[in-house]
């Protein structure tokens, strides 16, 4: 791996879950040295989660070194010390409060350390709810993502932790400028990155066409879209697709491919606005066309036409995906007691190289001896260290 523009950065984080692993995995993928700090002796409780969890550590602590302290031992705090001044970076994103009870919250290591650069992933920025706990469908169920994903009166979560993946990527950016600043002014900064904020974001274009339009959103289930054709399709194969005709170009090439000469020569079909208001008599015609083919087949008739297209894919299909496998965008990892497997990559390559692997998903505590060396500990200290379980 040759793409480590971070390199020579350490960055050492209390995290768990996945807004703040997200954060660390973006600048250890960059390049950056990320030391996990796990409490001893079990590690990082996310290593544990079952059901739609079962993928969170997997996903986001690639890259990543792992020391695992008891940070209520004197030993386990000491160490914890020596490493945080030896920092550019530290992340965190347990619930409010919770660090600076260990002494180890943003005004006392910045105090100590003012070149650093300290990163608090947190359910809301500084204002009335910041000491709220919060999760990623908290957010989504209150910033309006899940009433836009839904239906009419079943809103839905996004199929993703979209808030926690996106909010730990903005701490990473701002981490980043934050970094950049210091060259300049030789001082940290505490850099803070919030779930709910994130979710505003998001849905900043509904708030954006409200205040246009005067007209509230429809959930995106049953809103009137902006194109002629913009819908999913059924298949021969029991499979479906989505298809975009959204150009008139794309409309005449389209309807000549599949026999719909009728919908072409219609004079009352003849613009982009036209079409569009005639979706209800127009659209079941179109399904009736593309109903006897397969969804493979219209894959590669789409792509030849080139039509905007999507086969609708479920997650574990992207493990044979031929453009991610071919491109670097899948990860080889071995999962600790689990099974070898690739996850996809940053969404970013530097001329044309994707970043790739540098450290595998490390077991709990693995690199705890090596940190403590390159701490100035002698092997007589790691020892008692570990024999006191201040250190695993």
């Amino acid at each position: 791996m040759t793409v480590q523009p971070l390199a020579g950065v350490r960055v050492v984080e209390f995290v768990h879950m996945v807004m703040g692993p997200s954060c660390g995995l973006v600048l250890a993928d960059l390049g950056a040295d990320v030391i996990k700090v796990e409490p001893a002796p079990d590690g990082d409780n996310t290593r544990r989660l079952t059901g739609s969890g079962a993928g969170f550590f997997a996903s986001f602590n690639r890259n990543k070194r792992s020391i695992a302290l008891d940070l209520k031992s004197e030993g386990g705090m000491d160490l914890a010390r020596r490493l945080i001044a030896t920092a550019d970076v530290v992340c965190e994103n347990f619930r409010p409060g919770a660090m600076d009870k260990l002494g180890l919250g943003p005004a006392a290591l910045m105090a100590a350390h003012p070149r650093l650069i300290y990163c608090s992933l947190k359910g809301f920025l500084p204002g009335p709810y910041d000491t709220r706990v919060a999760l990623d469908e908290i957010v989504q169920v209150m910033g309006g993502l899940s009433y836009m994903t839904g239906l009419p009166g079943k809103p839905m979560r996004a199929g993703s932790s979209v808030n926690d993946i996106m909010g730990g990527a903005f701490a990473a950016i701002g981490v980043l400028a934050a970094l950049i600043e210091r060259a300049r002014t030789g001082r940290g900064r505490h850099v803070q990155a919030g779930l709910f904020e994130n979710n505003a974001l998001l849905v900043s274009q509904h708030m954006s066409q409200y205040a246009i339009t005067g007209q509230a959103p429809k959930p995106m289930g049953t809103r009137d879209v902006a194109w002629p054709v913009y819908d999913l399709f059924d298949t021969a194969d029991g499979g479906q697709i989505f298809l975009g005709v959204v150009t008139d170009t794309q409309w005449r090439v389209f309807c000549e491919a599949f026999g719909l000469d009728a919908l072409l020569s219609d004079p009352e079909l003849g613009t982009q606005a036209a079409r569009r208001a005639a979706r209800a008599r127009t659209i079941p015609l179109i399904a009736e066309a593309l109903r006897p083919h397969t969804r493979a087949a219209l894959v590669e008739r789409f792509g030849a036409l080139g039509l905007p297209y999507a086969p609708v894919v479920a997650p574990p299909e992207l493990f044979d995906d031929p453009h991610l496998n071919a491109a670097g965008g899948l990860v080889p990892v071995q999962v600790p007691g689990g099974p070898a497997t690739k996850l996809p990559a940053l969404p970013i390559s530097f001329d044309g190289e994707r970043p790739g692997l540098r450290h595998d998903l490390p077991p709990v505590g693995a690199h705890g001896a090596e940190i403590a060396r390159d701490l100035g500990l002698s092997e007589t200290q790691i020892a008692a260290l570990r024999a006191a379980g201040a250190l695993v």
